[in-house]
């Protein structure tokens, strides 16, 4: 059994730039989806975030951080990136783009930064959880310490 000190190199950013957070653990669990590690970790699913990513027209790749229970509007997060139009990427890109596996995949940490748009329901909350960078690890923080260290900016991005 693994030990609740384990970090994530997200932990380890948000320690380095002395960043307060919280830190949640499902690692025990057979949670897979972003709504089932809301209700193991019995936290609202409107307040827990899944980050996807993607490319647009430009290939340009985009970070969305939208709640777990919705679905990302491709015609909303085109537009809040000024693009024509973007798309998922496929899942073996993953890895090598952001240095993250599907389903560990976190807005802070990835190899390069992204534009990062996060869904303005996260302003509705005093934290968000997101992704720690590893499946089974996630970590909650304020929007506002969130963008000390990565440049985000909030915009309707779900149907």
């Amino acid at each position: 059994m693994k030990k609740n000190n384990d970090k994530t190199n997200v932990m380890r950013i948000l320690d380095q730039n002395k960043i307060e957070y919280k830190s949640h653990y499902y690692y025990d669990t057979d949670a897979i989806s972003g709504i089932e590690v809301a209700e193991v970790l019995n936290e609202n699913p409107k307040q827990v975030f899944k980050t996807l990513v993607t490319v647009g027209q430009s290939k340009n790749h985009y970070v969305f951080v939208i709640p777990v229970e919705k679905e990302l509007d491709l015609k909303k997060a085109a537009r809040s990136v000024n693009e024509k139009n973007v798309e998922m990427i496929k899942s073996k890109e993953l890895l090598g783009l952001t240095g993250y596996i599907h389903g560990g995949c976190s807005p802070i940490g990835m190899k390069k930064q992204f534009i990062t748009v996060i869904d303005e329901t996260a302003n509705d909350f005093d934290t968000i959880i997101f992704s720690a960078g590893k499946i089974g690890y996630q970590v909650e923080l304020s929007i506002n310490d969130l963008s000390k260290i990565i440049d985000i900016k909030t915009e309707d991005l779900t149907k």
